[in-house]
């Protein structure tokens, strides 16, 4: 099983990035690995709205 423990989204000079971190787990529950990183370029419609819908709900969040 793969697990995503971290994840960010952010901007840079290509758009919008999501970076994240993932643990890979085996099927007794041993980590095999952990603090893999990868990030991809959010480029679709679909995946832009997934990420400006997070940022919305979490500007709401921010104590006064």
């Amino acid at each position: 099983m793969k697990k995503i423990t971290a994840f960010a989204i952010h901007t840079t000079g290509e758009g919008q990035r999501a970076a994240y971190t993932y643990s890979i787990i085996d099927d007794n529950g041993t980590v095999v690995a952990q603090n893999k990183r990868g990030e991809v370029v959010l480029m679709t419609p679909e995946t832009l709205k997934a990420a400006n819908t997070l940022y919305k709900f979490l500007e709401t969040k921010i104590p006064e």
